[in-house]
């Protein structure tokens, strides 16, 4: 079976070379095969982790409304979700103990993250978390439906276009200790809404290869503990997601 390709740097075309007991027969129990059912179960599970530890976060910062309060939790979150996004993603065996603690880690820095934003804009980490959830299912929908097919082109596409913008954030941070912003991409105006509706449906896009990467792991006969890599994978284009949903809001909120 050839091996499936996806922008998410989680779900890249080598997750499934040289695991053990997939496809082929590799399994003499079909219960221990990573299965739909489990990796959507395995999903809900990391959002729960997530919100929980979000929720707590916001909670600390609403009522000192200080941002030096809950600053400490956020770097834990920030640094410490990138650690183990990368444990996961060289040792995926040990996914269903790391994608839990990506979620929870994850979990403070966003929480904290809203509650900022959502100072400034009340109720707009409502909005965002509505967005992104409603994106998930709308497109999740269209896919088991039919009315999105993932071609090859389909796949090239958002491969490149998630490349594009990954290259031109990493550009903007070294830049920007030069003092060098990009205003107009950055602003309300209509270059930099723009660019964020860009962003946001090419981020929308990854879930639908993710969802197809999924689904040919399971027809691939992985290995059970891949439902919690899957479910990883999905959980950090959702991060990404949310973050470009919330950043195009807080551009649109400036405007009035």
């Amino acid at each position: 079976m050839a091996l499936m390709k996806t922008s998410n740097p989680a779900l890249g075309e080598n997750t499934f070379r040289g695991i053990s007991g997939g496809g082929y027969g590799g399994l003499a129990d079909v219960t221990a095969r990573m299965t739909l059912n489990g990796t959507v179960n395995k999903t809900g599970i990391l959002l729960l982790c997530a919100m929980a530890t979000a929720a707590w976060t916001w909670h600390l910062f609403l009522q000192s409304r200080d941002m030096a309060t809950v600053a400490p939790l956020m770097m834990v979150g920030l640094f410490g979700g990138f650690i183990f996004a990368m444990i996961t993603s060289f040792k995926k065996e040990w996914s269903p103990v790391t994608a839990p603690i990506y979620a929870l880690l994850e979990g403070l820095a966003l929480g904290g993250i809203s509650a900022i934003f959502d100072l400034r804009y009340p109720g707009i980490g409502i909005q965002a978390v509505s967005l992104t959830f409603g994106t998930l299912f709308v497109l999740l929908l269209a896919y088991r439906s039919g009315l999105i097919q993932v071609t090859q082109k389909f796949r090239m596409g958002i491969v490149a276009a998630t490349g594009g913008i990954m290259l031109f954030y990493l550009l903007e941070m070294v830049l920007g200790f030069f003092g060098i912003q990009f205003a107009s991409i950055n602003g309300s105006g209509v270059v930099g809404i723009g660019f964020s509706l860009i962003v946001v449906a090419v981020a929308a896009l990854n879930l639908v290869l993710d969802f197809d990467f999924i689904e040919r792991g399971v027809q691939y006969g992985a290995p059970k503990y891949m439902e919690w890599y899957g479910a990883f994978g999905i959980m950090v284009t959702l991060v990404w997601l949310y973050l470009e949903i919330l950043r195009l809001l807080s551009k649109l909120r400036s405007r009035n």
